[in-house]
């Protein structure tokens, strides 16, 4: 017999999702039979699997060891995935959520079963300082509460709680939250802007264009808004700010090509052979875009000591290193006030 007795990260959902994770690897039919022979019973009782735990509820799962460890085969992959993971750029963190400047190069998320994500680096982070117990991971794992491209580098963050996870999530939904970019754009822009216009994605390709009904309310896609301050700039590209109001899939690489600026290193939509030469000489291999400033909104409960702050990630060496050198005919002050 094995016993759960349900923790803030449990309260609140019900008993089935909760079973699903803990016997990650059994069938639905095999749960609810488990339940309707009274083999996992809720405070004692015969449950149905709607439930909805609360904090201190218990849980008895009548089952054989062998059985219960052979329905938990998926935690297996936790050890081998955490094996490659790596140290975490740690912005800030408390006991519900914690931001961190993400590499360009690592995933938000596991495409693959072999993938090694900011969701695994968080794991493997939470398991080594003691924040977080293999016990833990069977009925609740950490996750992400907003995420980047692979090649884009900067703020993210995740949930070390179900109240962290789920407010959080709701502030990316809801876009509550202001979210600042930084990135370097070919061309002159010397004036801030608010632009607006419709993604659509090619599913094939990973590859989004605005579409053709301009702006209308009969244009096809998904509506996006993207508002931008240039801080330097000189005759050949620009130092940008830029606000992402709606965050879709490429929004800011796409929406910045389409007006005639595309981002600097961005080999989908943007110049190969202006990219060529910064590659050669710089060695910029990714897209030059940084996620760099969060700033969050009047907040209550778990997160309110969030309430109001402003969270910024450091840039990237290279991209560091190519503002201070370039020679900007204006805004290298302002450019460095802002960046520190």
């Amino acid at each position: 017999m094995k016993e759960l007795i349900i923790h803030d990260n449990e309260a609140g959902q019900r008993l089935d999702k909760l079973l699903r994770k803990y016997l990650s690897e059994a069938p639905g039919s095999f749960i609810y039979k488990m339940l309707r022979k009274k083999n996992i019973v809720l405070n004692g009782k015969k449950a149905t699997g709607n439930e909805h735990l609360k904090k201190g509820d218990s849980v008895k799962l009548f089952l054989a060891d062998d059985t219960i460890a052979k329905f938990q085969a998926a935690g297996k992959t936790v050890e081998e995935s955490i094996k490659n993971t790596v140290k975490l750029d740690v912005i800030y963190e408390d006991q519900n959520v914690i931001f961190i400047n993400k590499p360009s190069g690592m995933l938000s998320q596991k495409a693959k079963e072999t993938d090694v994500s900011v969701v695994e680096n968080v794991t493997a982070y939470l398991l080594e300082s003691g924040q977080l117990t293999r016990e833990n991971l069977k009925t609740f794992r950490p996750s992400i509460c907003n995420r980047l491209d692979r090649n884009t580098s900067g703020l993210i963050v995740a949930g070390k709680s179900l109240a962290g996870l789920q407010q959080m999530g709701e502030l990316f939904k809801k876009r509550t939250l202001k979210k600042y970019y930084l990135c370097i754009v070919k061309g002159r822009i010397t004036e801030p802007a608010h632009i607006r216009g419709y993604l659509v994605k090619d599913e094939k390709t990973n590859r989004v264009s605005l579409s053709k009904g301009g702006f209308s309310k009969d244009a096809k896609g998904l509506p996006i808004e993207t508002e931008y301050v240039p801080i330097a700039w000189n005759e050949e590209m620009t130092l940008l700010k830029v606000h992402l109001i709606t965050g879709r899939t490429h929004q800011i690489r796409a929406h910045l090509a389409s007006t005639g600026h595309p981002l600097l290193g961005d080999y989908k939509y943007g110049s190969k052979k202006w990219n060529d030469r910064y590659k050669k000489e710089w060695k910029i291999e990714d897209q030059v875009l940084h996620a760099y400033q969060l700033t969050m909104p009047g907040m209550k409960k778990e997160l309110e000591n969030l309430s109001g702050k402003t969270f910024y990630a450091k840039v990237p060496e290279v991209f560091w290193k190519l503002i201070k050198e370039t020679a900007w005919e204006h805004g290298t002050q302002e450019a460095l006030e802002v960046l520190h």
